[in-house]
């Protein structure tokens, strides 16, 4: 075995004196400047009582993501209300596998090594970079999914936004947190809506914060159209939270889904400065889960006055209809009198001519007369009974459709008339929000204050 030969005294230094010059090195080379690096963190812990920050800057190929170069970097003092501040405006909680832009500074000691001191962060450049994630995230929904998804200005056209809500929303599906406020008051709105409305709700809870749990997300969405029920709505619920919270809308694949989902989708994810791509996807977007629930409330309080409005359409030409024909039983009582007294005249009138022909000729005007007056009292009779039968037909089929469109009978059938101030309401003109109302039912009649009053568009309603 070859034995190295070394010099007896060889030029040694202490480490300190060889880290000491190092220092000095990087101070004359690094000290007093700072530098905006671009870099991700890794090793991210963050130590609460002394408000200090420690993690590494990593640079990764990105082809690969093979790591190029790494260093130890540290925040503490102005720097960690600096990463508090970039938390609150952007959302984005300082951690592990984020993309930033910090102002650093070089330092070197002897007994911790090289490491990099971050000053600050960039929140726009953050920021920048959701709203990129977010811009390439449309542009792909768009050039990948043409049959379903395009664009006319700014605004995004999908099959599901194109499709109609039917006049009454009332069976929904939900996909939200069991344990999210959101939905807890988006319940309680619909519970304690104050027109008595029921909703029957199907639950599809999940996590819905993360852009991790895109994917059990979009498996409720396809359970939702699996379960083969025929819902009104989905609708999708999430309350407040960071915006990195509501990244998981901006997904691609669970914005695709709910672009051709076949059933209206309303969102109510509770974002209020901006739209989700989610948001651009659906049937409605509403800002809050609350706003989702009343939109429904509204949506189903508006079929329910129209419903109110044709009523009140109904009654009125039923009143028409009614006075109409009892003008026509009139008319006809008129006219059967007149006949009748036309004809009586008429036969007098023949009578007195025959009595002058039998004083002129007794024998022959008697006996012609006769023979006359048998065939016009046999005319005559025949006549009347004919006459007389018509009539009593004609008024029997009135006295049915009087009976038929009685007041009472309509009041019978489940409507309602409307009084205001003792009088019968033809139309909402003098009635304001606040007026008294009587609402005569078929055995009792009720008290009732207007609490709002809403214009019909009557192309809209049914022509009685």
């Amino acid at each position: 075995m070859e034995v190295h030969s070394y010099p007896s005294k060889p030029a040694a230094i202490r480490l300190s004196e060889l880290t000491e010059q190092i220092r000095q090195t990087l101070e004359g080379a690094f000290g007093g400047r700072t530098f905006w690096v671009i870099a991700d963190v890794t090793s991210h812990t963050y130590k609460a009582q002394r408000n200090y920050h420690y993690f590494e800057l990593v640079e990764k190929d990105r082809s690969s993501s093979r790591i190029i170069t790494k260093i130890m970097g540290r925040a503490w003092g102005n720097a960690s209300i600096n990463i508090a501040n970039f938390e609150r405006v952007t959302g984005q909680r300082f951690r592990n596998d984020i993309n930033v832009l910090v102002q650093v500074a070089v330092q070197y000691t002897p007994a911790f090594g090289l490491q990099l001191n971050l000053l600050d962060i960039d929140t726009n450049f953050t920021l920048g970079l959701f709203e990129q994630q977010r811009k390439e995230t449309l542009e792909r929904l768009l050039r990948e999914n043409p049959e379903f998804i395009r664009k006319s200005g700014e605004q995004y056209l999908t099959r599901n936004n194109s499709l109609s809500l039917n006049k009454v929303v009332q069976h929904i599906a939900v996909i939200s947190s069991a344990t999210s406020a959101g939905y807890q008051d988006f319940k309680h709105t619909l519970d304690n809506n104050s027109f008595g409305y029921r909703f029957q709700v199907d639950d599809y809870f999940t996590l819905v914060q993360g852009e991790a749990n895109a994917r059990q997300f979009l498996a409720k969405i396809v359970e939702v159209f699996q379960s083969g029920k025929a819902y009104d709505a989905l609708f999708i619920i999430r309350g407040g939270g960071a915006q990195t919270d509501f990244l998981i809308f901006d997904n691609y694949d669970l914005s695709r889904a709910i672009a051709k989902f076949p059933i209206p989708v309303i969102t109510g994810i509770g974002h209020q400065k901006n739209e989700t791509i989610a948001d651009l996807m659906a049937h409605t977007a509403t800002k809050t889960p609350t706003k989702a629930a009343e939109l429904i409330i509204a949506h189903n309080r508006a079929f329910e006055e129209s419903l109110l409005s044709m009523q009140k359409m109904m009654l009125i030409k039923t009143y028409q209809l009614i006075n109409y024909h009892k003008d026509q039983l009139v008319k006809f009582k008129q006219q059967t009198i007149n006949t009748t007294k036309e004809l009586l005249n008429e036969q007098h009138r023949s009578i007195l001519n025959l009595s002058r022909l039998v004083l002129t000729n007794p024998k022959i005007v008697i006996s012609n007369r006769q023979k006359d007056l048998s065939n016009i009292i046999s005319n005559l009779q025949s006549y009347n009974r004919i006459y007389f039968a018509n009539k009593k037909g004609y008024i029997g089929h009135f006295q049915s459709v009087v009976r038929l469109m009685s007041p009472q009978n309509i009041l019978n059938k489940g409507f309602a008339v409307l009084k205001v101030n003792g009088r019968i309401a033809a139309n909402a003109d003098q009635i304001e929000p606040g007026s008294e109302l009587t609402v005569r039912l078929a055995a009792s009649e009720i008290k009732t204050i207007v609490k709002a009053k809403t214009a019909i568009n009557e192309d809209n309603g049914f022509d009685l």
